[in-house]
């Protein structure tokens, strides 16, 4: 029976070429295997604003998962400028969400640490807000 219920929670989104965004390169790998658990396809990691605004030009994710506080530069500003160009679904992770929605009120943040239900569910969320 949980089978079912997981297999069932996977196909609620399809298979995403995922951005992770993170400078914390054992969390970056982390989230990748992770994400790769989930079916989705990690197709490039970053670790600062500017590697991120290349790998997303670069790659053209569906989804970006991006730390909002990067060593060398903001993945908050990282965010708003890949937009600019076209909306790409993104769910922010920081261990202050209200900094994060101080700045960008509707942005879709998951607290850390989160466990990988939470993850499943604020990519639901984030994908469906860009349809």
């Amino acid at each position: 029976m949980c089978a079912g219920l997981i297999g069932a929670h996977l196909s609620a989104v399809k298979a995403l070429r995922v951005l992770v965004i993170e400078d914390d390169a054992l969390i970056a790998m982390l989230l990748a295997a992770q994400l790769g658990g989930m079916g989705h396809d990690v197709c490039a990691t970053a670790a600062t604003e500017g590697d991120a605004v290349r790998a997303a030009a670069n790659h053209r994710p569906d989804l970006m998962i991006v730390d909002a506080g990067l060593g060398a530069g903001s993945g908050v500003a990282a965010v708003e400028e890949i937009c600019r160009a076209k909306p790409i679904a993104h769910v922010f992770i920081s261990g202050d969400a209200e900094r994060v929605r101080q700045r960008r009120p509707n942005a879709v943040v998951l607290r850390k640490p989160f466990r990988q239900a939470e993850l499943g569910r604020a990519i639901e969320i984030a994908v469906a807000a860009i349809v």
